[in-house]
């Protein structure tokens, strides 16, 4: 049988020994545990998860400056376009917010007012009948004042033009006296509240004569009776 050298298995040279005892077997005291441990048996160098190990490379690393540079172009105009989008959905949501509210708002004053407007009438006939005085007139020139600034706007007077969106009419007439339906006598006064009509004026209307139905002319204007009908109305002598 040869001899072979020691450690003539593991390579040239001789075997390493390391002692990793805790205790000294000759002091008998605790030895420094080393805080640098060596790299897993089989785990190349710069492998993750052992010593001098290198972070992962970002794919961006992998391309050049002009494809980077194009990749960053295009987040910000992708972040751009999604910012300007949620701005314009929130300034869409706060007008539909402010409209909505605003309506409400003329709902309430509305229905408020609707509810006033008997006590104004009675106010506009104690006027007419002189009859407004002292402390009552006060009040209703402080009620009328109050009605003005939310906004209620008083309408309907002799000689309007007659509107079926804004009058109602109660009487009808023929006169020579206008040109066109017209609002000859204002029974009640309308009231609205912007563009929203509260209460229609009630009126008389008149409209010219010229357009007088055949039938209702020919019955206004008296027959003159002709010889024939003279003739026979003439008793025998």
């Amino acid at each position: 049988m040869t001899d072979r050298p020691i450690g003539s298995e593991f390579g040239d040279g001789e075997p390493v020994v390391r002692d990793k005892r805790r205790i000294d077997p000759d002091t008998g005291a605790l030895r420094e545990q080393s805080t640098t441990d060596a790299p897993a048996a089989g785990a190349a160098p710069g492998t993750p998860g052992t010593p001098g190990a290198q972070p992962p490379r970002d794919p961006s690393d992998l391309i050049g400056p002009s494809a980077q540079e194009a990749l960053l172009t295009e987040a910000l105009a992708e972040r751009t376009a999604d910012l300007q989008r949620l701005q314009a959905e929130y300034v869409n949501y706060k007008r539909r917010v402010d409209r909505d509210r605003e309506a409400s708002r003329e709902l309430v004053i509305g229905s408020v007012l609707t509810e006033l407007l008997g006590i104004l009438d009675d106010v506009g006939r104690a006027r007419e009948a002189g009859e407004l005085e002292g402390a009552f007139k006060a009040v209703a020139e402080s009620l009328e004042r109050v009605t003005e600034k939310l906004g209620l706007v008083k309408y309907g007077e002799q000689g309007d033009p007659f509107d079926p969106r804004i009058h109602e009419a109660l009487l009808h007439n023929y006169s020579d006296e206008v040109d066109g339906p017209t609002a000859t006598l204002v029974m009640q006064p309308g009231y609205r509240l912007g563009e929203r009509v509260l209460r229609p004026a009630r009126v008389a209307v008149s409209e010219p004569t010229e357009q007088l139905p055949a039938e209702a002319a020919r019955a206004d204007v008296p027959v003159e009776n002709t010889d024939e009908d003279q003739a026979a109305d003439k008793p025998a002598e």
